[in-house]
């Protein structure tokens, strides 16, 4: 059975957790922390198999509170503990993830589908004793809304005819491919490029920087 969390809703992409400003500095706060090979974009979705035990524990208190927690890339580690194995060392810049629907098939594993929200800085880490990493974080203002240049035109196409060949569960059912932010946040997630570019492009703060870097590539590789 899907369950979908009827409070994710119509709600604006990290409309209730950016943080208020006080003396022109940003407020840090605890998020429990999701290390995970792969890079999690604003807007992105995304759907996760959680069987850990801190993980489904953070998790049901996310779905219970309507909190969100944090992505952030492994840059060094596995995403499944061991005995006796040093945590995984990650990305300082990550996104909140607020979960839209889930289910539990199997008793001990959940299934969650999130969607990227605001994007964040982890300031400090704190390593609980369960393993969980929860990290005072500060999150980084949304970059400006630009529309998308006539330049920039075929990747929008490219984009439009690839999202057609995804499964519907990993892309989202809202377009906005006029939306200079949106076009290069959804070719960053779908295109075969190392995590560490990736990563990059979730840290660019100009919407046209990261489309001009993702045209760079596109036609090196000859697809636009």
């Amino acid at each position: 059975m899907d369950h979908r969390v009827a409070a994710a809703r119509g709600r604006p992409v990290g409309a209730a957790d950016v943080w208020s400003l006080r003396g022109g500095e940003r407020r840090s706060r605890p998020l429990p922390l999701f290390p995970l090979k792969t890079v999690l974009f604003p807007g992105g979705v995304l759907p996760l198999k959680v069987f850990e035990q801190r993980y489904i524990a953070m998790t049901k208190q996310c779905l219970a509170e309507d909190r969100p927690f944090g992505v952030c890339l492994i840059r060094k580690g596995d995403e499944v503990a061991t005995a006796g194995a040093t945590p995984p060392e990650i990305a300082t810049v990550g996104t909140m993830a607020r979960i839209t629907t889930w289910d539990m098939p199997t008793l001990g594993i959940l299934h969650v589908s999130i969607v990227g929200e605001t994007r964040f800085e982890v300031k400090r880490q704190h390593h609980r004793p369960d393993g969980l990493i929860v990290g005072d974080v500060v999150a980084i203002e949304p970059e400006p809304q630009v529309a998308l240049a006539p330049a920039y035109q075929p990747l929008a196409n490219l984009l439009e005819l690839v999202a057609t060949r995804l499964e519907p569960a990993r892309f989202p059912a809202a377009r906005a491919l006029d939306d200079a932010s949106w076009v290069g946040y959804r070719l960053a997630e779908v295109l075969p490029l190392p995590l560490h570019v990736k990563q990059s492009m979730l840290e660019i703060n100009e919407a046209n920087v990261r489309l001009k870097a993702l045209q760079h590539f596109l036609v090196q590789q000859g697809l636009v």
